[in-house]
């Protein structure tokens, strides 16, 4: 079933969710550029791809919080203060899905590096970069040590749920 239940999330929720999070972790690699200056062999295999991915992962944001949206009623429920809980995580982990792509873009455009698309130029280079836009840009890594904690956040309480609660949290994702 494409749609989502109170039971289980759709195939549609779930190849958003599984791919998203393939991509996010792949995209978290690179923070492994600080270990040795980025001389480690996991910040060279995740910098080539970061900015497209990141664009990727920005589509697929949009395009999943339209279909949540859409989906919004038909979502598990859970009690009223666990609720609010979870549709707080979940709109930081949006917020967050959305901002780290949106900001990267600044941070490329304020340096001048232009933006490719898997070596398909969207915006090309400059000898000058736009240095309005290097406030945004600059919040990148903040945001993204933000977003590390929140998905962090989310894989423990899932797995606290599927092992400590026993509810079956996972299943509906699986």
């Amino acid at each position: 079933m494409i749609t989502d239940s109170y039971q289980r999330y759709g195939a549609l929720s779930r190849f958003f969710h599984w791919t998203m999070a393939l991509l996010i972790l792949h995209q978290f690699f690179r923070f492994t550029e600080r270990i040795g200056n980025g001389e480690h062999w996991l910040a060279r295999l995740s910098g080539t791809w970061h900015v497209s991915l990141g664009l990727l992962i920005l589509v697929l944001a949009i395009l999943r919080l339209l279909w949540a949206l859409n989906q919004f009623e038909y979502r598990p429920r859970y009690p009223r203060t666990t609720q609010t809980a979870v549709r707080i995580g979940h709109g930081l982990l949006y917020l967050c899905m959305l901002l780290m792509p949106f900001t990267g873009i600044m941070y490329m455009l304020s340096k001048g590096h232009g933006l490719y698309f898997f070596d398909v130029e969207l915006i090309a280079k400059s000898k000058q970069g736009v240095s309005a836009l290097s406030g945004i840009g600059n919040l990148h890594t903040p945001i993204a040590w933000c977003f590390l904690g929140l998905v962090t956040g989310h894989v423990l309480l899932a797995l606290y749920h599927q092992f400590i609660m026993k509810d079956g949290t996972l299943k509906r994702m699986a």
